[in-house]
């Protein structure tokens, strides 16, 4: 691979020993996927921050990576942590995780890392710009990165993450090449969608459909122009818009089901997401609302819950003021998270929102997810959930019977 000074510098440890590492791991990284070059990146978002899913081994590491002086050279953020780590008490975390989980933080920090803790770090400030090259890890926000921004990422491991963070460079290949960034599968979807858990289930069926193809979908009559949808405003243009009618909270959920489901980091929408590229020899599938209606029914194990969680990915200021409106006409009985980064929830507080979830029942959880929490040792066994991509990962990580359902089938079960 080709280097520029500054990264041969890197590699024979003239910035340190961290560096020289993380170079290393790079340039390795580049030869086994056939780079030519390492290119400039903009922003890390870096997993491997849950002491439930690093363990003691991967704190080892972060903590040798610190103790080398490693500093990031480019703003960096963290997926979400085991937990939240203001009320890790009050919600029954236990103390020997949270002390781990605290040691993983520091060392993190100790780097020059945002301790975020979110995996919308768009929902944050940080949305990168059409063709614009980022080092992210999480799969949901690699999936919003490349789609609904536009942004170049490949999915980068949680340690890959970390070394770009470190030297400021990732190597050029994958999704970072244009010419890698056309759909082979083209979905078109029968009926109509109708709210976030709709798009969650879609996004499973396409998963396991992709195969690691990049998906481009084409919904009912939806399919007019591509690659920026209306010219109007929101409020001048027609209700059938396809620009406006597929929320970026839906293509959230349609994209993290999708990474879950079957490691999709890429997909196009048409007439919504900025870019449209189709392959001319493309397959072509339909998906029905009768194929998603029966993927519902098989993901409903429990009749009822002991935690009913939403936000997975985390929930935006918008998916709070649907929470609140409902919980004004109903409370909750059972413990209910809404799982959030901290700027979000401070957002919530500032204007009013987050008190009127708590009068409702609600539980503002900050910095971690259902998913990566220690949930089994919590006590709790079937949760309501209205993730497609939680319902991958709660059955086999945390041990959860689901119940599954839009947020007006799940709050009152």
């Amino acid at each position: 691979m080709e280097l520029t000074r500054d990264e041969e510098a890197m590699l024979h440890g003239k910035y340190g020993g961290a560096k020289q590492k993380a170079m290393e791991i790079l340039l390795a990284l580049g030869k086994i996927y056939g780079a030519s070059r390492m290119i400039k990146v903009t922003s890390a978002q870096i997993a491997g921050v849950s002491y439930k899913t690093i363990g003691d081994a991967g704190l080892e590491y972060l903590k040798h990576m610190a103790a080398l002086g490693g500093r990031v050279e480019i703003p960096s953020f963290l997926n979400p942590a085991g937990m939240d780590t203001e009320q890790w008490e009050e919600l029954g975390v236990p103390e020997d995780f949270a002390k781990k989980q605290i040691e993983i933080l520091d060392a993190y920090s100790t780097m020059g890392i945002s301790t975020t803790c979110t995996c919308t770090p768009y929902l944050c400030g940080i949305r990168p710009a059409e063709g614009e090259h980022v080092a992210w890890s999480e799969s949901s926000a690699v999936s919003f990165a490349n789609s609904v921004l536009g942004a170049r990422t490949n999915r980068e491991g949680g340690p890959s993450a970390l070394c770009a963070a470190l030297c400021g460079a990732t190597p050029l290949y994958g999704l970072h090449l244009e010419e890698n960034r056309v759909a082979r599968l083209i979905v078109r979807v029968e009926g109509k969608l109708e709210n976030r858990a709709d798009y969650g289930l879609l996004g499973l069926l396409v998963g396991r459909e992709a195969k690691g193809r990049i998906p481009a979908f084409i919904f009912g009559e939806n399919t007019r122009g591509a690659g920026g949808g209306c010219p109007k405003t929101e409020e001048g243009c027609g209700a059938g818009c396809p620009k406006h009618s597929i929320s970026e909270s839906k293509l959230k959920y349609l994209g993290a089901a999708m990474a879950a489901s079957g490691s999709v980091p890429l997909y196009f929408v048409k007439g919504v997401t900025p870019e449209w590229r189709v392959d001319e020899g493309a397959e072509e599938i339909v998906v029905s609302q009768g194929q998603i209606m029966e993927l519902k029914a098989k993901l409903n194990e429990a009749d009822e819950a002991d935690l009913i969680t939403v936000g997975c990915p985390h929930a935006s200021i918008e998916e709070l003021e649907e929470i609140a409106q409902l919980l004004e006409r109903k409370p909750v009985k059972k413990p209910f998270w809404i799982c959030l980064g901290r700027s979000v929830k401070k957002e919530a507080q500032d204007c009013g929102i987050a008190e009127r979830i708590e009068r409702g029942g609600g539980k503002l959880v900050a910095d971690t997810c259902m998913v990566v929490s220690p949930l089994e040792e919590m006590g709790f066994s079937k949760t309501a959930i209205d993730s497609g991509k939680a319902s991958v990962y709660l059955p086999t990580m945390c041990k959860q019977k689901l119940l599954f359902g839009k947020l007006e089938e799940i709050l009152w079960k």
